[in-house]
């Protein structure tokens, strides 16, 4: 099959297409003929780094989250799957290709009505909007700052927290993606990349911000007393930092995510459904072919990118 390998961390250019040997469906495991594959930020900081939420020995097939159809299944798999549309995480390995064995009950059937490639654009970041929403439980009608407003989380963030009734102030940078922001149902947006942004806007109830850093903190800064924290992200390399005695004195509520593996599936079946119902759209800026891989990792990397972007796998 074809795929892309990873033989040391470093720059884009580390990632290179070759032939690979095909996976074979083990006890409990389904085979996806892969269609498309989800890309994160974070795997572009474990291909340069080798840290993060991954582990896997080099040389191997990165990737960790795919849409496809299941072809083969192994002993003990229920034979239901076979022949099904499916998004399933693959545990940080095995993405980019064409094919991925991944366990039979980790997978998630693609709603009639919905497109591959958006369930597929939906997998980790739709899951991960949603359990930041549950956590943060926004009262409706309070102001929430979203950070990387135009993200593959962040274009989530903004339509789910308008849906539950928050007014949402979408921050992100330049004019492009404060535009997609404000379709998306954003009341307000500001731009972060004026040095005078957190002037622009009024104080927050809550921010949910996955950037982090100088940015991040600047976020922080624009709470009301009584406000909430929910870092889930360090784009700018790292988090947001709230010493202690600070959010004491001003009484914030610093929130942290703790996914249990039933919220994960339960978060994944709800923004599948949506999207199916129409209520939620992933939006997916970019799409590179297979081969590509290293080009796609360089345009997240570059922050060029709106929404998701997609690794298209079959020809």
């Amino acid at each position: 099959m074809r795929a892309v390998w990873l033989r040391e961390f470093g720059g884009p250019e580390v990632l290179v297409a070759g032939a690979a040997p095909d996976p074979v469906p083990g006890e409990g495991q389904a085979l996806i003929a892969v269609a498309h594959a989800n890309l994160t930020f974070v795997e572009t900081q474990f291909r340069a780094t080798g840290l993060g939420p991954f582990t896997g020995a080099l040389p191997m097939v990165p990737g960790n989250g795919v849409g496809g159809t299941v072809t083969a299944l192994g002993p003990g798999a229920d034979p239901a799957w076979l022949g099904r549309r499916v998004v399933s995480s693959t545990g940080g390995s095995g993405g980019y290709a064409e094919l991925a064995a991944v366990p039979a009950d980790g997978m998630h059937a693609v709603p009639d009505g919905l497109a591959l490639d958006a369930a597929t654009a939906l997998l980790a970041d739709g899951r991960t909007a949603r359990l930041l929403l549950e956590t943060a439980a926004p009262a409706p009608g309070s102001r929430v700052l979203v950070t990387a407003a135009a993200g593959g989380v962040g274009t989530l963030l903004v339509q789910l927290a308008t849906a539950a009734g928050a007014h949402v102030v979408a921050a992100a940078g330049g004019p492009r993606k404060l535009a997609l922001a404000a379709e998306l149902g954003a009341a307000e947006t500001v731009d972060y990349l004026r040095p005078d942004w957190t002037a622009a806007t009024a104080p927050v109830d809550l921010v949910l911000d996955g950037v982090g850093g100088t940015l991040g903190r600047a976020a922080a800064d624009l709470l009301r007393d009584g406000g909430k924290l929910l870092s889930y992200g360090l784009a700018s390399g790292s988090w947001t930092v709230l010493p202690d005695t600070e959010a004491a004195a001003r009484a914030l509520t610093v929130l942290t995510l703790r996914p249990t593996p039933a919220g994960i599936r339960a978060a994944t079946a709800h923004v599948l459904a949506e999207a199916a119902a129409h209520r939620l759209r992933p939006v997916i800026g970019r799409r590179f072919p297979l081969e590509r891989a290293a080009d796609a990792h360089r345009a997240i990397e570059s922050r060029d990118t709106l929404g998701k972007t997609l690794l298209d796998v079959a020809p």
